[in-house]
């Protein structure tokens, strides 16, 4: 395989690398620092990437390069602690600088190298610098507060650089990861939307056999295009199930139908039983609680559709990259679990079903792609993402019908004056927006008369990968045309809201 892996030493940016090394057309996953080394050397890397992280390599218990690294002969970069660590294995020496570097910096390239080029605004993060590079490197580029801001050994094709190729905070970067995936590594530029199709009809196939499968299709765009997915690697073996859980958004069943039904000729079950969900979150306010009352509920109704069906064994879900990461799933990394989503963490554990994923390691936008390649509409394919849980997680509070309708209703309006103003849709700079509604009520005044009623707030992101978000600037009267229409056209909301939290601190979603 033409395939890079990525060692997280505990990087918030690690995700971001594997993000980025993908934007070259080049494949790759990401592990533990400390992974077995059958497990790392199974997908035959061309070269090794060494993520940052926030430990010193000086102190008690810091992660470190395993021996099996150095000894492959393959090329390896070093990014932040990386650098460092990979400085520590080959016995040069790091100390903690004398002035911490965080934020934008210049570099200035000392010799010409295949790594740098065209690359001089960066982004720093670290308390820590090179005070002697190991024997073999030479100095490739400094910056101000660092004589060693990028090194290299060009004999073993070794590389360390102090500063973040992988955040948008450093222009050109990716064109370092570019140098380092396909000049230095060797590998090729192979892993298109076409690439991942036949790879996954593979995988599928070897997976299911001749059993026939059921596909979970919530609404969002990942499940899906999952389904597309398992449709063109067993065609009739699948059965999807389309359950109106009385949490989606306007049109959402109608819209679905159509795409799987009409357009790729999907055999396709709807089950009403949004009475049945709302009834079970009855009371309920915790939103951990929330996710996992919705994820035992789909697959108890899932089950009794499969004895409908014959009692598949295999269920098809639209589990992406990020949903793993954040529920911390064990086989890929340890970080801290952020929120239990359904489709990962929030599934009972006597569930009778193996579960089939094609997106487990795809981000969004590749996802996307996917799907256009498989032939979904791009009306479907760049529809706003959806939680599978579906808007109990953006209902805070208890979630009551009339309260989901208040939200579905105000949420209708929001997407199409986005839609109307170009905001939202393929190649518009906003990449999620959708409304939250609060259980929080306020004085208001209506007709002379006064109010008491709900807050909606608004929310609207930026982002590449869904890892880390930015607020999206919203003109000022689009936003005053939304909050206007939702408090005159949706009973029971007097004030509307605008959250301006980027991902981190908060995440995406609110619950």
């Amino acid at each position: 395989m033409n395939s890079i892996a990525i060692l997280d030493f505990g990087s918030q940016y690690a995700q971001i690398i594997a993000r980025r090394v993908r934007e070259t057309q080049v494949y790759c996953e990401l592990f533990p620092w400390d992974a077995p080394q059958e497990k790392i050397l199974s997908i035959n890397p061309k070269g090794f990437i060494l993520s940052g992280g926030p430990k010193s390599v000086y102190e008690a218990g810091a992660p470190y390069i395993q021996k099996f690294i150095l000894e492959s002969g393959l090329p390896i970069l070093g990014i932040c602690y990386g650098m460092q660590a990979l400085t520590h294995a080959l016995g040069g020496k790091v100390d903690p600088s004398a002035q911490r570097e965080y934020g934008h910096a210049e570099i200035e390239s000392l010799i010409p190298n295949p790594l740098i080029t065209n690359l001089s605004q960066v982004w720093m993060s670290h308390g820590d610098r090179i005070t002697r590079m190991p024997d073999g490197f030479v100095a490739l580029a400094k910056s101000g507060n660092s004589p060693c801001a990028a090194m290299g050994d060009m004999q073993r094709k070794y590389f360390g650089v102090q500063f973040h190729p992988e955040v948008h905070h450093t222009p050109n970067g990716v064109e370092l990861l570019k140098h380092f995936a396909i000049d230095i590594c060797g590998a090729k530029p192979e892993w298109t939307p076409i690439s991942i199709i036949d790879e996954s009809v593979k995988r599928i196939r070897e997976q299911v056999g001749n059993q026939r499968v059921l596909a979970a299709v919530s609404g969002g765009v990942d499940s899906t295009v999952a389904a597309a997915l398992v449709h063109k690697a067993i065609g009739d073996q699948l059965v999807t199930v389309f359950v109106d859980t009385g949490l989606l958004r306007h049109n959402e069943g109608e819209q679905v139908a159509s795409a799987l039904r009409d357009g790729l000729g999907v055999e396709l079950i709807t089950v009403e039983a949004s009475a049945s969900f709302l009834g079970a979150l009855k009371g309920i306010t915790d939103p951990e609680q929330k996710r996992k009352i919705v994820g035992e509920k789909f697959i108890r109704i899932f089950e009794a559709q499969a004895q409908k069906a014959g009692r598949p064994k295999f269920l098809v879900q639209g589990t992406i990259y990020p949903d793993v990461v954040e529920s911390s799933a064990p086989d890929r990394n340890t970080a801290e679990k952020i929120k239990t989503h359904h489709n990962v963490g929030g599934l009972p554990e006597d569930m009778k079903f193996a579960l089939v994923e094609p997106l487990k390691y795809l981000f969004k936008d590749e996802v996307r792609l996917v799907g256009e390649a498989l032939g979904l509409s791009e009306s479907l394919v760049w529809r706003q993402p959806f939680p599978g849980p579906g808007l109990t997680v953006r209902c805070l509070g208890e979630c009551t019908p009339e309260r989901i309708s208040r939200l579905r209703a105000a949420d209708s309006i929001l997407l199409e004056e986005l839609s109307n103003a170009g905001f939202i849709g393929k190649g518009a700079q906003t990449s999620q927006a959708f409304m939250v509604l609060l259980p929080v009520k306020s004085v208001g005044v209506m007709g002379d008369q006064r109010t008491y009623q709900e807050t909606a707030a608004i929310r609207a992101v930026t982002t590449e990968d869904f890892m880390t978000a930015d607020w999206a600037r919203l003109p000022h009267d689009l936003l005053a045309k939304i909050s206007n229409r939702i408090v005159n056209e949706v009973d029971g909301i007097n004030r509307v809201v605008y959250d301006i939290t980027s991902k981190p601190p908060a995440t995406i979603e609110w619950e």
